[in-house]
């Protein structure tokens, strides 16, 4: 009778757990900026120490840089940096003419290759990451505020069927780590909450500025999965739900982690 009772509650435990995963309350969130050493999240808050401002620094030169057959500079069209205040905090954005969002990496590129007509800066390099690092300190201290709507919608659902799908031969899903067992110890490291407050962001183990794509893929690699393709529909999707689940947060462009 007790066998009995427990595999009739059993589905309904699933579906409470796996609502309560999805549903992580506010209030809990944390930045893995708070589970930093004390001399790393001075390095990250002093922009003289702060690796991440040499790229940005490079992002700013870039700005100003003409380039393409059109012999236009992103400054020609948007102005000051001033004009990219709060843009980051709302990435991925859908686009229209697309018909499904973009992140700001492909923003960038899409208005080389449309507006300056210039080829696009190749993912991970280190143009194209000073840039997005230049327009996302421009939104430095404010909440991220991605647009829920009919048309986001679906993508951030999306994303969220990928957090929580068990991938890879280890057969583990991003919110066993980040919701779960969040807080808790691997190899001497605290698993942070996986909140993408901080991107592009500088990590020690990397020696190197990465984007938040670099990182999902290390951790699909860790648990053996086959990542997916550069700038796929499905890291895209994954990123809105990252950016939906840290709404509020404080945006730290560029952050710095181990």
């Amino acid at each position: 009778m007790k066998h009995l009772i427990l595999t009739l509650k059993l589905p309904f435990l699933v579906f409470l757990c796996g609502f309560a995963l999805a549903q992580a309350p506010e209030a809990g969130r944390r930045s893995g900026y708070d589970d930093m050493s004390r001399e790393t999240r001075a390095m990250q808050d002093d922009e003289m120490s702060n690796p991440g401002t040499l790229w940005v620094l490079d992002g700013e030169a870039l700005w100003k840089k003409p380039a393409g057959a059109a012999g236009k500079s992103c400054a020609d069209c948007h102005g000051g940096a001033s004009s990219m205040k709060g843009i980051a905090t709302r990435y991925p954005a859908f686009d229209a003419g697309l018909g499904r969002p973009l992140n700001l990496a492909q923003r960038i590129n899409a208005c080389r290759t449309g507006r300056q007509q210039a080829a696009p800066l190749g993912y991970e390099s280190r143009e194209l990451l000073a840039l997005n690092a230049y327009v996302a300190v421009q939104s430095r201290g404010m909440p991220i505020a991605p647009v829920v709507d009919g048309e986001t919608k679906p993508f951030i659902d999306a994303g969220r069927e990928i957090f929580e799908r068990r991938q890879g031969q280890l057969n583990i899903s991003c919110a066993q780590c980040h919701d779960q067992y969040a807080g808790r110890k691997l190899a001497g490291n605290v698993l942070p909450q996986g909140h993408p407050t901080g991107y592009p962001m500088y990590r020690l183990e990397w020696q190197n500025l990465g984007s938040l794509e670099r990182r999902l893929r290390n951790c699909m690699v860790g648990v053996r999965a086959e990542p997916y393709e550069a700038g796929s529909e499905q890291f895209v999707a994954l990123e809105m739900f990252l950016m939906w689940r840290a709404r509020g947060m404080t945006l730290e462009t560029p952050a710095v982690r181990p």
